[in-house]
């Protein structure tokens, strides 16, 4: 039975990569790393620089170009249409990953930012793979420190308030529901900077950008204060390196540490 790793890597600093994840790479023949184009390629070096770094047995990387979605679908409104635009780029990986799988010997790999659990397909892609009965294997998921792990660690914070529950959500879901009452916010996915539309004078919020890289940038401050700069500050850095990956913190009255 062939066996693949789905190893979470941490939200960009090698140091993040734990013991059991180097143990993993260890055993790891062939790595895939599906590409996100010339735009980011510093993530790829960033993944190249671990595997350099830990994976010590001789191994090599195959790099799967990830096939375009269909960004004319909106986010928003009919989500079975949107879902079904997900469901075919899933699918288009599942090939992809599929056909480079069986095309190679040995055990395979995959590098995942952050933990595969949290807003992140590989798993699910992993699956249609098996489903589709083509080729046979075991895979084992190493878990990974979280961007919201490194939001928390890098403002030196606790995600919620003292017995209070902790709402994840993405951009869009906070732009259609809004806050909930009594519970703090961790917002992933957000690309229209989402947190200027939520109302109140009382939202306090922690914004980070590329946390665990050497570019590492985040702000803080009653929402009201400092959302313009944070959204000017998003979109210099967006253009200057051609992509970007935040996340933020929203909290209502009490927020002070």
């Amino acid at each position: 039975m062939r066996k693949l790793f789905v190893i979470g890597i941490g939200a960009g600093d090698p140091d993040q990569v734990t013991v059991q994840a180097i143990k993993a790479m260890c055993q790891v023949d062939v790595f895939f790393l599906i590409g996100k184009g010339a735009e980011k390629q510093e993530l790829a070096d960033v993944r190249s620089a671990i595997l350099a770094e830990y994976a010590r047995q001789p191994h090599s990387i195959v790099e799967i170009i990830d096939p375009p979605r269909d960004r004319g679908v909106p986010a928003s409104g009919a989500d079975a249409v949107y879902q079904g635009a997900v469901a075919d780029w899933h699918e288009a990986r599942a090939e992809l990953l599929e056909r480079a799988f069986a095309e190679t010997d040995g055990v395979g790999g995959i590098l995942v930012w952050g933990d595969p659990s949290l807003y992140d397909s590989t798993l699910r892609i992993v699956e249609r793979v098996l489903e589709r009965e083509r080729i046979q294997f075991e895979y084992e998921v190493i878990p990974g420190v979280t961007s919201a792990q490194a939001l928390a660690a890098a403002h030196r914070i606790v995600l919620h308030e003292i017995g209070e529950p902790l709402h994840i959500t993405t951009g869009r879901r906070l732009r259609e529901e809004g806050l909930v009452p009594g519970q703090s916010t961790l917002v992933m996915l957000d690309g229209e900077c989402s947190f200027t539309q939520v109302p109140g004078d009382d939202v306090y919020i922690w914004w980070g950008a590329y946390l665990g890289m050497p570019d590492e940038v985040i702000v803080e401050g009653p929402l009201r204060v400092v959302e313009g700069r944070i959204a000017r500050r998003r979109a210099a850095l967006r253009e200057a390196k051609g992509w970007i990956m935040d996340i933020y913190l929203l909290r209502q009255a009490g927020a002070a540490r």
